[in-house]
């Protein structure tokens, strides 16, 4: 099997450039359970998408696209981040463009760190409705509600699109890098001045429940009053055009046997984010 069902000299590992980690956890996750069946529904969706990016004129997977082996470490949280982490970095150290999907947003954890590890002067930009700013939630502090507190201390965290949070969170946000969904909807110029937030190196993490729950509403958390497809991509092209992009990952699709829509909708997101990264112009 290679990703999208791409030709296979351009899937093998000392050829690829681009690493693809698919992480099925679903550990935490306090409300829809599933997201640990998001990958194969990725994977699926992506192996029936058209390879000719209309917009970039590129056909990104020719930059070679490895499938890795799944980090499948569940036995506990804590656990699994540190397989995250030290699998993303080991394929960071061969000097491959990293990527990861998952499973629930706790995954990102362990991949923050592997890039922190990796870039200095780092910026972690993340898509999501819920703030994910929690210490410790469940008695674990690698819960998917601690997705970035940590990285808000190790890092230039950015946050694009929350609506939800709890009031204890407050106290750990920087109000200047956050960008509230109802903000958002409220001020044309915020792509402007969210990207004047960023540093030059930039690791991207995606809830997909940063989308409206109108055109994403497989997620382990839907919420309404979300983002639509232009407001994110568009943000996205514009940060690939003035920042180096490092790294994403993509969390939290909880596929939906009936409505395969979302399941597209994150396969087009993955590949969309690569030809903006490998197609500046």
């Amino acid at each position: 099997m290679t990703y999208a069902g791409i030709p296979e000299e351009y899937s093998t590992l000392d050829v690829a450039k681009i690493v693809l980690i698919p992480v099925p956890y679903d550990g935490t996750s306090t409300w829809i359970k599933g997201s640990d069946k998001g990958p194969e529904a990725f994977l699926d969706a992506s192996a029936n998408m058209e390879l000719y990016d209309i917009e970039t004129n590129s056909e990104v997977y020719k930059q070679g696209v490895y499938l890795a082996n799944p980090v499948n470490e569940n036995s506990s949280p804590e656990k699994m981040v540190d397989a995250v982490h030290k699998t993303a970095l080991d394929y960071l150290n061969k000097g491959k463009f990293v990527t990861l999907f998952g499973g629930e947003h706790s995954v990102s954890i362990g991949s923050i760190r592997a890039f922190k590890d990796k870039f200095v002067n780092l910026t972690v930009l993340q898509f999501d409705a819920h703030a994910d700013l929690r210490k410790e939630y469940e008695d674990s502090s690698c819960n998917h509600a601690c997705a970035v507190h940590e990285a808000q201390f190790t890092t230039n965290l950015v946050q694009i699109g929350i609506r939800s949070m709890d009031i204890e969170e407050k106290q750990y946000m920087k109000d200047e890098n956050c960008f509230f969904s109802h903000q958002i909807h409220a001020n044309p110029n915020w792509m402007k001045e969210a990207l004047s937030k960023i540093t030059d190196n930039v690791f991207i993490t995606i809830d997909l429940d940063a989308f409206d729950s109108s055109i994403m509403p497989s997620t382990g958390t839907p919420e309404p009053g979300g983002l639509n497809w232009f407001q994110i991509v568009d943000f996205i092209r514009l940060v690939a055009q003035h920042k180096n992009i490092v790294g994403f990952d993509i969390m939290e699709l909880c596929p939906n046997k009936v409505n395969k829509g979302p399941d597209f909708l994150a396969a087009k997101l993955y590949y969309k984010i690569l030809s903006y990264v490998f197609n500046k112009k």
